[in-house]
């Protein structure tokens, strides 16, 4: 197998990675700002839920001392692509210069905590909408 092929896929896992940090924060920022302006689809239980999961397993990973599988899958794509870590394409530098930055372990980990913690606060102060009754009820106080 051609070792290019082994670069294209860390690439591929490094827009993974970046895509789900992404989620977790716009879709933060978006409950936030949507409850100010009275956005139902925020309320969306499915929606609420994937985004719980997802930062729990961020914040799991965190205080287990996990490093994220993403983070390993690239690695080790970059050895086999022989690359340094941060890439030798576009995409590999961009994504390694917006998520990979040197800290002490504790800055990330009180970072995915807090973020975390503002997820689940969220979720009292803008809970999601669980039934029918409900969204009708949101419609008519609009």
């Amino acid at each position: 197998m051609d070792i290019e092929i082994f670069g294209v896929l860390a690439d591929f896992v490094a827009l993974l990675h970046i895509a789900y940090a992404a989620v977790i924060v716009i879709g933060l920022l978006m409950i936030l700002l949507g409850y100010f302006l009275k956005w139902k689809w925020i309320r969306n239980p499915w929606f609420r839920c994937i985004h719980l999961i997802m930062i729990a397993i961020v914040v799991y990973e965190a205080w287990a001392g996990i490093t994220c599988p993403l983070t390993v899958w690239e690695r080790e794509l970059r050895t086999l692509a022989q690359q340094p870590f941060d890439g030798e394409s576009l995409i590999g530098k961009s994504v390694h210069f917006l998520l990979f930055f040197d800290a002490p372990w504790w800055v990330f980990t009180t970072c995915y905590s807090l973020c975390g913690a503002l997820v689940l606060t969220t979720l009292i102060l803008v809970p999601p909408t669980l039934s029918t009754k409900n969204v009708q009820t949101d419609q008519a106080a609009s």
